[in-house]
Parts: structure tokens; C-alpha cells; sequence
């Protein structure tokens, strides 16, 4: 009797998805352990194929047959896309710096660069674009996750109808692996309740070791692996993520290599560097300082730098350097202290990068030294937008107090100067460095009209593949064109089918016609791109671009009204092939041809989930969104508790409040941490004194710490054994958007101290920072008066924590 059948006919192979059996790539014996095939790519993953055995009843009459294991097609190279962030057009050397980047430098010259790529203007929206092939709108990143809205194009939910290069990657036969970054998880789906599809490890990516949200502290970041927060810099001084992240990468291609050495890998490694915080280490610090980069000014600076891009060729000769906007100050017109510190600034921002690009390096040698450089295709992008002027006029000792809308006085901020860059600092630098890195063009983070904003060095190299070692391009392309070049060097199709879900068009084009030298001046593919952010927005057409002027600074952060998103903007015109800075404006010598182009952007914004444009910026920041704690005015905990982001926790911000502690203390008596949110740059915490020296320890205190700026403290008594009850209580005054108020501490009933506060903090918490109860995770929320050391665990018992929220 027979139980089965061999069905391996080449229709039935087809139809379930696999190549039919004249294109396929097949190695050994079809059914025999060893054996592998390549796959027609449409439906992904790729049905199982039926048995091809035969089975009657004994074994030794039937025949085993198992499936192919699914590679990649012959020849298909390891992938190394790699991203820093926030690093401007003008800052590595490799296009016209004063920063030295040696290895973006080595990539160049073994391959070639492009000077005209651009990103989207913002962080997760450009790693969206980047990561699916697609507008950032069209995958539901308007604009970053922080200010998510409920439209498609702004909700920061990748569909799933568009899927991820590493989905795609990975059901073709590739080892996928994500390292560093990660702004792309929903600030809402973030926390240890999932859900976790869109994470990296439901993105296509097998492994994920890196930080969730737009920053993170290099020194004591919050950092995963996979989805479990880990802690590998407690207890290790010195440790700094850009390394840790270099030797897990290294560690990872190294395993692969040995335990497969013939499955390809796409590996995409995306530092923190150089988005704020600036965090090097000292060694890097010195080296840059010594170099005196930055010692004459960014007019200087600036200007170096354009001459050096016209040497190099980056710019071609009649390129014009755009001129110094009126608002930001002219280097010589600086008092000594502002000179002193923003040289500082700029100092550590340097060797931040030199620090990042070295360390790229490292990943780079071990693939030469596993011998795979020539089977690899190395794609070095110099941020993911514009240098960053988030830290307002005069740069800030800690980014938050930007986010909560606080300038910090350059006479303050010197205080911080010997620890700038260092685990004491959260910093960003001046406005005006911003704009010197990214010469030659105008505007910079978060403008999508002008290229100061948007453009972006790139680099790739392939031996053997790109045969212009050390060529320039200057065709236009986006990020939306990387997914359709990593899919046409691999010979991987875009798949019609993912999960059972018909996929969207990818939006992008190769850039591969360039590789060919013969192709250097070829006109791009990439005819027509349109650019928003945030109600600012552009249209590239045919070398065209229309650009409305920006309305808002983005180193002013302001609450007043923006003007009208669709007529409170004037509109500027540029033949970019003749003119490629944007710098002669040619609207009112063409009014037709710029009513042309805006009339082309209206049409790419309805195709592309553009629509409703919408310029608010903090009214987003504090709008509802799907999360966890909706609706919710009573939370409770007992025992421990970490790793909880803000949107899965009480928020206290803008509210009164009441916590309420019920403890049991041992025989011995107890310390550490009930309850905490926020660290060294912003927080509070209620917690038992560690005491110095057996003296002190064990006291109730309420530590309020307003952006590292000031800490108010409430004190109460020591607990002696037995069961407690601790309240504090928050009264808020009302009066606004970090507004203060007047808080009680009492301990079994009895108040002990009243204090109050003139201004709380309005917007965030710091965002790499967690809710944690018994212990503090990363960093502590005291620095001298009760200051202890982290993780600071609750030696007593948590019987019941709870908090009582009043309406914000």
C-alpha cells in the first residue's frame, strides 16, 4: 500500500513558488539532505513543497526525500548598508571636511561617491524610506515617531503591504542583522508588552542588538537585544555603545562566516553617532582637539571646507557657496566665552565622528580579514539628514532642555565645559556649526525644502562590480533607490506576496546604471521627487526644484501659531543641473514654471499619503496616540519592575499627582529606589537613602530633578522595621505647560515636609530613560545630595506602589 507519492514536477515547483526548474539554481540532488535551490521570489516566505518521497508501510520500501534549503542566487553579495546620524553634507573629509574620516574615505576611493543623494530631512522617516524602498509617507513616517498623528502617512506604522529589505533579504536564504539605531519601532509598541511586529526582529531582521527611539546615551544607553533590555555597561567604566556595537557586529559576521560561510548576510549597522548626545571617548576627544579643527569659526570653517569640496570635485567649478543666513550670529561677532565653548562643542562633535567612522573601520577590516570584501557590497551613508541645530543658538549640556523648550546661558553652560562629551553630559552643539556642516548648502535638520537639509555623502563600493574606482556621481537619487539597488546586485526580485499580503510597488530605482563608468553622466532614473516635512516641502523634477521658504527656525523653538501650512509660504525656484546649492532663487523670473512644479508636488502628495499637511510641532509632541495607558488615571506595582518606556508608564507630566508606597522594612533596615523615571538629565525619584558611612541611611526622600538644572529634594525620615506607608503628593498650580506646584511628603499618615517647585518639565522626560520600580536603571536622578549609584535596588519589600493621576 502506498501512503504518498513523489510530486516534483516542474509546474507544481513553479506554482508553490519555487524557480521553474530551467532557471533554477540548484545544487546536489533534489530531496537529498545537502540540497539547496533558489526561489522565484514572488511569494514570501515560499510555500512548502510537497513531499517528494514515496511511503508505504515499511521503511525499508520507502524512499526520504527533505526540501531544499532556499539560497540566494549565485554570486548575490553580503550586504553592509551603514548609516551615521544627523552628520552633514560638508562634515567627513571624504566630501570636503575638516573631520577626518579615513574609512568613508577608503570606500570612496575603492569605489565611488554621490553628491547628489538625499534623505527625507528627519531621522525616522529617512530609515523608513531607507529600509522599505518606499516615500516616507508611504509607509506611515510623515515625519518622526515621537509626533505620530492617526493619518496613513504619519500614524509611524510601516504597512505591512510594504515590506522591509529584510524580510525580503531574509526569506531569499539571507542571514539578516540590524545593529545600533532604531527609530522605527512606534514610541507606543515600545515597551516589554509588544507588540513586537515592528521591531527589527518582526522587520525581517534576525538579530537586533542596539537602541529603541531617536537617542540614546552612548555610555548608558537603552539598550536590546532582540526585545530584552540589557545592561552590559553597569559595572564597566569606559564603556561606550560605538565600540560595544563595532565588537557585536564583528562577533556576529565572524560566527556566521565559520558556521555558514557560504549563506550571504546583510548586515545594517546605523550608530547613534552623530545625533546628540556627542558622546566619544576621551582618547578621540584628545585627538580631534589637538588637531584645532575648529579654532577659527564656522564662517572659516565654511569657507575651508567649500574650497576643499571644489579640489575634490565634489562641487563642480560653478558651484556658489550660499551665503551666511542673518540668523545666526558671524563668528566675529562672539565675546571670548561663546567662542571658548562653541570651539569645545565642535570639538567633541569631531572626534564623535572620527570616532564612529573608525569604528565602521573595524567592521570593514574584519570582513576583509574573513576574506569576503570582494563578495561584499559596502554602502556608507553620511547621515540620515542634515546636521542637526536642535541644540538651539548656543548648544545645550544636555538635549532636553531643547525638547522642553529651555536655552541654556552660555555662563551656565561653562560650568560643564571640562566634562562636555563625557557620561555628565548629554550635549549638542551650536546652531551655527550646523549650518558650516552643510556647506555648501542652505538650512539644515528637518528643512526637506533646501539640500542643507536633505543631502546627503554617500559611498559604495563592490570589487570587481563598480569599475570606476574613485569616481563622482552626480545623478540625482534618494534613499528610496538603496532597497531597489541592494535587490538588483543580489538578483532578487521585489516579491508580489508577503505573509499571504499583496505588496505595494517599491518606489525607488536602482542606482546600478552608475557602477558602469561608461555611465557617469548618464541622466538619472530618478526623474521626480517630492519633499515634506513638518509643512515644509519641495518638488524635484527634471533638475528642477520648487522649495517653499521655511517659516519656522529650527534652532527657535516657539508655541506661537505657525502661519497657514498651505498659503503662509512664499515659494522659491532653482535649476539645480546649472545651479546645484540652490543658490539663485528664479520664481519671479518664472512664475509659470514654478506654478509647474507646485502643481506636480500637490499631485505627488496625494499619491504618496502626503495629505493633510499639517506644520504643528509641539501641539503633535502631546497628541493622543494608541497606548497603554489611555484612558487609565490608577496604576499599581509590587516587587520590581524596569526597563518601562514613558508611553507604557503614569505620566506625571502637567498634572497633580499622588504615589503611594505601602513597604515592609527588615530587621536591618533598607535603601534604595521605590520608584523612579528619568535620570541624570531630567527625572524624579522616590527612594531610602543610601547614607555615608552607616549614617543617614534609610531616609524617605522625593528627589524632583528639572533637567539637570535644578533638583528639589523632600526629606523625610528614617524607616525603622515593619510595614510603611509613604505618600506624595503633587499638587499642580495649572498654569500651563510646565507648570510647578506645590508637593507633601508623609510617611503613616503624618506629614513630614512641603516644598514646591516654580516650573516642572513640560514636554519629556529624557527619552533613553525608563520607568522603573525597586531600582534605578542607567542613571541616577541625584548628583550630590543623595546621590547613589545605579542600579540602587529597593532592599526592603514593595508590597504595593500606586499612583493616582488628576487630569493633565
Amino acid at each position: 500500500m502506498t501512503f504518498g507519492r513523489s510530486m516534483l514536477a516542474g509546474a507544481a515547483f513553479f506554482a508553490l513558488g519555487f524557480t521553474p526548474m530551467s532557471a533554477q539554481q540548484v545544487t546536489g540532488t533534489l530531496g537529498a539532505p545537502g540540497a539547496t535551490t533558489t526561489i522565484t521570489g514572488k511569494q514570501l516566505p515560499s510555500p512548502d513543497l510537497p513531499f517528494g518521497g514515496v511511503i508505504k508501510e515499511k521503511a525499508s520500501e520507502s524512499t526520504p526525500w527533505w526540501a531544499p534549503r532556499i539560497v540566494p542566487p549565485k554570486g548575490a553579495p553580503n550586504v553592509l548598508l551603514i548609516m551615521t546620524d544627523d552628520q552633514g553634507f560638508g562634515a567627513p573629509s571624504t566630501f570636503g571636511g575638516v573631520i577626518p574620516t579615513p574609512v568613508m574615505d577608503r570606500i570612496a576611493k575603492e569605489g565611488m561617491r554621490f553628491t547628489n543623494f538625499h534623505s527625507t530631512s528627519l531621522c525616522s522617516p529617512s530609515r523608513a524610506a531607507l529600509i522599505t524602498g518606499r516615500n516616507h509617507h508611504s509607509v506611515g513616517y510623515g515625519v518622526v515617531g515621537e509626533i505620530a498623528t492617526g493619518y496613513p502617512g504619519y500614524d509611524s506604522i510601516i504597512p505591512i503591504e510594504k515590506g522591509t529589505i529584510g524580510t525580503i533579504l531574509k526569506e531569499n536564504g539571507y542571514a539578516t542583522a540590524w545593529f545600533g539605531k532604531d527609530h522605527n519601532t512606534p514610541s507606543y509598541q515600545s515597551s516589554q508588552a509588544g507588540p513586537f511586529n515592528q521591531w527589527p526582529t518582526g522587520m525581517g531582521f534576525d538579530y537586533f542588538y542596539g537602541f529603541v527611539g531617536g537617542d540614546a546615551s552612548q555610555w548608558q544607553p537603552n539598550l536590546f537585544r532582540n526585545t530584552s533590555a540589557i545592561y552590559p555597561f553597569e559595572g564597566n567604566p569606559g564603556w561606550n555603545l560605538e565600540t560595544a556595537m563595532a565588537d557585536e557586529a564583528i562577533h556576529y559576521i565572524k560566527q556566521l562566516s565559520e558556521i555558514a560561510p557560504d549563506k550571504p548576510w546583510l548586515v545594517y549597522y546605523v550608530p547613534g553617532a552623530t545625533h546628540a548626545p556627542h558622546h566619544p571617548t576621551p582618547e578621540w576627544t584628545k585627538k580631534i582637539s589637538d588637531m584645532h579643527l575648529f579654532d577659527e569659526g564656522w564662517n572659516k570653517v565654511r569657507e575651508k571646507i567649500f574650497e576643499n569640496q571644489k579640489r575634490l570635485g565634489i562641487m563642480p567649478e560653478n558651484a556658489k557657496l550660499t551665503p551666511w543666513p542673518d540668523g545666526l550670529p558671524q563668528w566675529e561677532s562672539l565675546s571670548f566665552e561663546e567662542k571658548k565653548l562653541f570651539i569645545r562643542q565642535a570639538d567633541i562633535y569631531g572626534a564623535y565622528l572620527a570616532y564612529a567612522d573608525n569604528e565602521i573601520g573595524r567592521v570593514i577590516q574584519a570582513v576583509e580579514d574573513l576574506g569576503e570584501l570582494d563578495n561584499t557590497l559596502i554602502i556608507y551613508i553620511g547621515g540620515d539628514n542634515g546636521a542637526s541645530a536642535e541644540g538651539m543658538l548656543n548648544g545645550t549640556p544636555n538635549e532636553f532642555t531643547t525638547f522642553n523648550g529651555v536655552a541654556v546661558p552660555v555662563k551656565d553652560q561653562l560650568l560643564w565645559y571640562p566634562f562636555w562629551g563625557s557620561e555628565r553630559t548629554f550635549p549638542h552643539f551650536a546652531a551655527g556649526w550646523a549650518w558650516a556642516m552643510d556647506t555648501p548648502f542652505k538650512w539644515v535638520k528637518q528643512v526637506p525644502s533646501h539640500f542643507g537639509g536633505t543631502a546627503q555623502g554617500m559611498v559604495m563600493s563592490w570589487p570587481g562590480h563598480i569599475n570606476d574606482a574613485g569616481g563622482i556621481r552626480r545623478q540625482f537619487h534618494h534613499f528610496i533607490d538603496i532597497v531597489p539597488t541592494i535587490l538588483e546586485a543580489s538578483g532578487i526580485p521585489q516579491p508580489e506576496m508577503i505573509n499571504g499580503i499583496k505588496q505595494e510597488p517599491i518606489e525607488g530605482v536602482s542606482m546600478m546604471y552608475t557602477w558602469d563608468k561608461a555611465n557617469a553622466n548618464t541622466p538619472t532614473t530618478h526623474t521626480t521627487q517630492y519633499f515634506e516635512m513638518l509643512g515644509n516641502r519641495a518638488i524635484y523634477h527634471d533638475g528642477w526644484v520648487a522649495a517653499t521658504t521655511p517659516a519656522t527656525l529650527p534652532w527657535e523653538l516657539s508655541t506661537k501659531t505657525p502661519p497657514d501650512v498651505i498659503t503662509g509660504y512664499n515659494w522659491e525656484l532653482y535649476n539645480v543641473d546649472e545651479d546645484p546649492t540652490q543658490f539663485t532663487d528664479l520664481a519671479a523670473k518664472m512664475p509659470d514654471k514654478l506654478k509647474e512644479m507646485q502643481s506636480l508636488f500637490y499631485a505627488e502628495a496625494r499619491k504618496y499619503n502626503v495629505l493633510p499637511l499639517d506644520n504643528s510641532t509641539l501641539a503633535r509632541w502631546n497628541a493622543p496616540r494608541p497606548n497603554l495607558t489611555a484612558g487609565r488615571t490608577e496604576f499599581t506595582y509590587s516587587g520590581e519592575l524596569s526597563g518601562v518606556p514613558a508611553s507604557a508608564a503614569p505620566s506625571t507630566l502637567n498634572r497633580s499627582y499622588t504615589i503611594t508606597a505601602d513597604v515592609t522594612i527588615p530587621e536591618d533596615g533598607a535603601e534604595g529606589m521605590i520608584v523612579t523615571e528619568g535620570g541624570r538629565f531630567g527625572g524624579y525619584g522616590l527612594f531610602l537613602s543610601k547614607g555615608d558611612y552607616g549614617v543617614g541611611r534609610g531616609k524617605v526622600v522625593f528627589l524632583y530633578n528639572l533637567l539637570d538644572l535644578k533638583r528639589t529634594i523632600w526629606e523625610g525620615p528614617e524607616l525603622e522595621s515593619g510595614k510603611h506607608t509613604i505618600v506624595f503628593d503633587f499638587k499642580s498650580n495649572g498654569s500651563g505647560l510646565g507648570a510647578g506646584g506645590t508637593g507633601v511628603l508623609s510617611v503613616d499618615g503624618k506629614e513630614v515636609v512641603r516644598n514646591s517647585i516654580d516650573h516642572g518639565i513640560p514636554v519629556t522626560f529624557p527619552e533613553d530613560e525608563t520607568f522603573d520600580v525597586g531600582l534605578d536603571t542607567r542613571t541616577g536622578v541625584a548628583l550630590l545630595e543623595y546621590r547613589y549609584d545605579t542600579p540602587f535596588r529597593f532592599t526592603g519589600k514593595i508590597d504595593k506602589l500606586t499612583f493616582e493621576l488628576q487630569p493633565q
